[in-house]
């Protein structure tokens, strides 16, 4: 169950980092962005169709771009990671107790 959870977690550390290279280079291709985060080609793709399917990057011509809705979720993803990580933190502290 938690290497799920881990697993999960490496990925949308991957979203994370493609989507702040889009931010950093845009417009920017998948080869220039793969050799730049170390990924292959077919996870940046990939990281690319999730965030083109939020809304946060489009692709053009020239490479991704961001689109309009890309800033308001840059500014609310801390918050957002903050009650995630408080929801993990409260299951962490809760104890299970297993009866003989």
């Amino acid at each position: 169950m938690i290497g799920k959870l881990e697993k999960e977690v490496d990925v949308l550390e991957r979203h994370m980092n493609v989507l702040k290279t889009v931010i950093a280079n845009e417009p920017i291709g998948i080869v220039k962005m793969s050799t730049e985060l170390g990924y292959p080609h077919h996870k940046v793709r990939y990281s690319l169709r999730n965030l083109e399917e939020a809304d946060l990057v489009e692709p053009t011509e020239q490479g991704a771009v961001t689109t309009d809705k890309t800033e308001m979720f840059v500014e609310t993803l801390n918050d957002d990671l903050n009650a995630a990580i408080d929801r993990l933190h409260s299951m962490k502290t809760d104890t299970i107790e297993i009866s003989p």
